[in-house]
């Protein structure tokens, strides 16, 4: 079977197939200002490799399944996500809550991204603009710096093209600083049982942000270690995911009772189509993890290399 194919009967069928059985919506929760959002998000990557047509189809019954909260960012296929994400999130526009990204760490830069994702995206504002990838102390000094991305973030909320202003982070000492020194409406960060239990990395983000009012958004949810060596015919079935993922169907539903049972809005599942359909079902019926549900699951990390690290 070609790979169009396949992905039109395994993963759009498959989306399809939970609408008509899933026992409950997709669950919402607060973001800010009255606005919830479905607990699982559509991330940007998942557009990738993909025809047209199929992305189209795969947004349409991602809203039918009740996801009202889109994330992409231009460096996905260096513009192809959110070229692909435009045209098919067009007709949904007024429906869902929007975010994008810029790498771009100056007010030029940022404010030139900004117009570019805009125009691809075919809407004239973004519901969350974030700084992508903020990871060291550099990048954070050089974002809030005079002239810097800063900057360009608060004029674009001046003008409208932007209502909330928000950063993705991949290390704690890069979330901590943004949270102390930029006013931060919401941070996405990777959160799960393995870097909580391995990496101490998350609880300590997730526990600042939430005494600054800031809301909380996970990514990583599904996300076990780095590939390991020797795991390269396993690494070409995932292309879109940098790391080894959670593919068993059970462990990927305690993985996101975790991460869903921690105090977030959100989580962005991997940019693998199949693992976000398999996301979307295990969210659909989502149960918080009992105490002694959670230590059981942060035990079985044990030896585990996490992503990250406090």
């Amino acid at each position: 079977m070609e790979r169009r194919d396949f992905l039109k009967s395994a993963v759009a069928g498959g989306l399809a197939a939970g609408a008509a059985n899933a026992a409950s919506p997709l669950p919402k929760r607060p973001y800010k200002d009255g606005i919830s959002l479905s607990i699982v998000g559509y991330g940007g990557v998942v557009s990738m490799g993909l025809a047209q047509e199929e992305v189209t189809r795969l947004v349409a019954l991602s809203v039918e399944r009740g996801v009202n909260y889109f994330d992409v960012a231009p460096s996905y296929g260096n513009g192809e996500a959110e070229e692909k994400l435009g045209p098919a999130l067009e007709p949904y526009r007024k429906k869902v809550f929007l975010a994008c990204k810029t790498g771009m760490r100056d007010a030029a830069g940022a404010r030139k991204e900004l117009e570019r994702s805009l125009q691809r995206l075919k809407t004239d504002h973004f519901d969350l603009y974030q700084f992508h990838h903020v990871t060291t102390m550099d990048d954070v000094n050089k974002i809030l710096a005079p002239g810097g991305a800063g900057e360009a973030f608060f004029q674009a909320r001046k003008e409208g093209k932007v209502k909330y202003l928000g950063c993705s982070v991949h290390s704690v000492e890069g979330a901590l600083a943004m949270i102390e020194k930029f006013p931060l409406d919401s941070i996405l960060f990777p959160c799960n049982y393995v870097l909580y239990s391995q990496g101490n990395f998350g609880p300590q983000i997730l526990a600042k942000a939430k005494e600054k009012g800031i809301a909380r958004m996970a990514i990583k949810a599904l996300a076990r270690t780095r590939w390991p060596k020797g795991a390269e015919a396993e690494r070409a079935k995932r292309p879109k995911c940098w790391y080894e993922p959670i593919t068993d169907p059970e462990q990927a539903r305690q993985a996101i009772r975790f991460t869903l049972s921690e105090d977030i809005t959100a989580a962005i599942p991997p940019g693998d189509e199949k693992l976000y359909a398999l996301m979307l079902d295990l969210a659909a019926g989502f149960k918080p993890l009992a105490a002694a549900e959670r230590e059981t699951l942060l035990a079985s990390a044990k030896g585990v290399e996490p992503l990250f690290r406090a």
